[in-house]
C-alpha cells in the first residue's frame, strides 16, 4: 500500500498551491457584475494577452467556457461541427442544444484527435437548402483527451481554419488542456491560437488552480459570450479570491507540466513491460495515459483493485483506463503505482513469482 492514496483519476484533483493560497488571501476584491473587481479584470487581460487574443471572460468551469462560446457563436438552429470522441459532444450534457437550439454535426476524430479535412469538407451543408441546418462554427479539442492527450499541430491547426475561412465558418478551440500542447510540441501557446475565432482555457487542471477558466476572443464576441455567462448563472460577485489563484497558476505553473509530461511517460513505459497492458508508450505526449487490458483481468476489475491498495485511476468504458499525471504526482508516486499495478496483475492472473518485472 502506499503511504497516501496516488490520485491519477484527472488533474482536476490538484490543490492549489502555497502561492495560490496566500494570492487568494489577499486577493483585492470587487463586484464583478459591475466590471469592478479588480483582480478579475487583472486576470482577464493577463489571459488575453498571453493567449494572443484582444479580450478574455473568466468562467467558473470549462463547460460553461465553451457553452459561452458556442452561444456567443450560433444562432437557435445553427449547426455546429464537432468530432464523435470530443468533450463538448460526449461530456457537457449537450448544453449547446438544450440551452441554444445548436444542433450537433458529428465527425470521426482520428487516432491524433484530428478531425479530417476530407470529413470536413464533406460536412458542410450548402447554404441555400432549406431542409438543412446552417453550418456556423467548427469545433476542435486540444490536447485531445479521449485520444490520450495528444497534441494538435499549429499546421493542422492552419489547416482547419484555412477551410473555415474559406467556407464562411467560425473556428473554436476546446483547450481546456492547451498550454500542455505548448509544452510537448515547444511552441508558443499563442502558435495554437492564432488560428482560431476563439478558445478556452482551463486553469484548475495541470495549471492547479481551485477553480475557474478563461474564454478568450475578440472583443465583440466576449460581449456576446458574457451575455451567455449571465443566461447560464455564471456571473459572480467578488470573485477575485478565486481569479488570484488563476493570475498565480499563469505565471508559476505553466512550465511545470513538462514535469507532468515525464512522469506519463515514466508510467506508459512502466505499464508496457505487464503482458496483460495494450499501450503504445510512444503515443503519450502529454499527462495522459490511456490502455486497455487482456488475458483474463477487465478494465473495471483493474481499477477496483487498484483502489483498494491506494491507487485510483479512472475507467473510461469500453475496456479503457485513463492516469493522468498532474502536480502533486512525483516520479516516486510512478514507481509505487507500477509495484501496486503488477501486485494486482499478479494476483488476477494467478501468476505468482514468474519473471514479472520489478517496477
Amino acid at each position: 500500500m502506499p503511504s497516501k492514496p496516488i490520485d491519477l483519476r484527472s488533474d482536476t484533483v490538484t490543490l492549489p498551491t502555497p502561492a495560490m493560497r496566500t494570492a487568494m488571501a489577499r486577493a483585492e476584491v470587487g463586484d464583478d457584475v459591475y466590471g469592478e473587481d479588480p483582480t478579475i479584470n487583472r486576470l482577464e487581460e493577463f489571459a488575453a494577452q498571453r493567449v494572443g487574443k484582444a479580450a478574455a471572460m473568466f468562467v467558473p468551469s470549462g463547460t460553461m467556457g465553451n457553452l459561452c462560446a458556442l452561444l456567443a457563436h450560433c444562432q437557435r438552429g445553427d449547426e455546429v461541427i464537432v468530432g464523435d470522441a470530443s468533450h463538448i459532444y460526449n461530456y457537457e450534457a449537450g448544453g449547446a442544444s438544450v440551452v441554444g437550439g445548436v444542433a450537433f454535426h458529428v465527425l470521426p476524430n482520428q487516432p491524433d484527435g484530428t478531425i479530417a479535412l476530407d470529413h470536413l469538407r464533406a460536412a458542410v451543408r450548402w447554404l441555400d437548402d432549406p431542409h438543412c441546418a446552417e453550418t456556423r462554427l467548427i469545433c476542435l479539442e486540444n490536447t485531445h483527451n479521449s485520444c490520450g492527450g495528444v497534441a494538435l499541430s499549429p499546421e493542422y491547426l492552419a489547416s482547419v481554419a484555412a477551410f473555415a475561412r474559406e467556407r464562411g465558418l467560425l473556428v473554436h478551440l476546446d483547450g481546456a488542456r492547451m498550454f500542455n500542447a505548448a509544452i510537448a510540441l515547444s511552441v508558443d501557446v499563442t502558435e495554437l491560437t492564432r488560428h482560431v475565432d476563439s478558445v478556452m482555457f482551463c486553469l484548475s487542471k495541470g495549471l492547479a488552480a481551485p477553480v475557474g477558466s478563461v474564454v478568450c476572443g475578440d472583443e465583440a464576441f466576449i460581449r456576446r459570450a458574457r451575455r451567455a455567462r449571465k443566461v447560464l448563472g455564471g456571473s459572480m460577485r467578488q470573485a477575485g479570491v478565486i481569479a488570484a489563484a488563476g493570475i498565480v497558476a499563469l505565471e508559476t505553473m505553466v512550465d511545470r507540466l513538462e514535469e507532468d509530461h515525464a512522469n506519463a511517460r515514466m508510467l506508459a513505459e512502466g505499464l508496457a513491460g505487464f503482458p496483460q497492458i495494450v499501450i503504445e508508450p510512444e503515443r503519450v505526449q502529454t499527462n495522459i495515459v490511456i490502455f486497455t487490458l487482456r488475458d483474463g483481468i477487465s478494465a473495471e476489475e483493474f481499477v477496483v483493485r487498484l483502489r483498494e491498495r491506494g491507487v485510483l485511476m479512472g475507467d473510461m468504458g469500453g475496456g479503457r483506463v485513463r492516469a493522468v499525471t498532474h502536480y502533486g504526482i512525483d516520479a516516486g508516486d510512478i514507481t509505487e503505482t507500477l509495484a501496486v499495478a503488477e501486485e494486482v496483475l499478479r494476483a488476477g492472473s494467478g501468476v505468482r513469482d514468474q519473471g514479472f518485472p520489478l517496477h
